[in-house]
């Protein structure tokens, strides 16, 4: 016999229900319990597509304390000026906190509005991309699936965004650190 819920999310809770009431040698199976290993198997992809996107983010990262780096490297003389003329080494540090903070942001709002403009919209996205280049991703006959499903979660969104605004912050301290040590006379004697 096979039950059909209005609410899909019960099934578990309705087969416990139902298991009190049933003689002993009746047993219900709810449908994540049959596909149990069909879950696990989503829950680790999950995990592994957030190292992968925290991966990706921590290259962003790097790529950011390089440029900072370099500005860092560029700025040596303005860098001592603005010291010859008063700066303390925070607010030289600061400078480059904010500048990098700043760039962090941008990159973070940048990628998750892309990220999301992709995932809310694959299901035109993909089609596009088959019909341009004359075949399917997910034919039928070999895949379970025939398109790709996408559900973005916000939570997740913001787990992605977060990890990628901390790494853009700790990214940001060394090259600070190093602009704020720059000595004014080290930097001018070969200017």
């Amino acid at each position: 016999m096979r039950l059909k819920l209005a609410d899909l999310h019960r099934a578990t809770e309705v087969a416990r229900q139902l298991a009190l009431t049933l003689p002993p040698d009746v047993l219900p199976v709810d449908w994540p319990s049959q596909n149990r290993n069909w879950f696990a198997a989503v829950q680790t992809e999950k995990r592994m597509m957030f190292i992968i996107l925290t991966l990706i983010i921590a290259v962003a990262a790097f790529n950011l304390v390089s440029s900072l780096v370099m500005a860092v490297n560029e700025k040596r003389a303005d860098i001592a000026i603005l010291r010859t003329l008063g700066a303390t080494p925070s607010s030289i540090r600061q400078i480059f906190l904010v500048q990098g903070v700043v760039t962090g942001c941008i990159g973070t709002v940048l990628g998750v509005a892309g990220g999301a403009l992709v995932a809310f919209n694959i299901d035109v996205i993909l089609p596009a991309i088959e019909h341009a280049l004359g075949f399917k991703f997910l034919a039928s006959g070999v895949y379970y699936i025939s398109e790709l499903p996408s559900d973005p979660q916000l939570a997740d969104m913001v787990w992605v965004a977060g990890v990628s605004m901390l790494l853009s912050v700790l990214a940001t301290l060394y090259p600070s650190s190093r602009a704020a040590a720059t000595q004014p006379a080290e930097a001018l004697r070969y200017e």
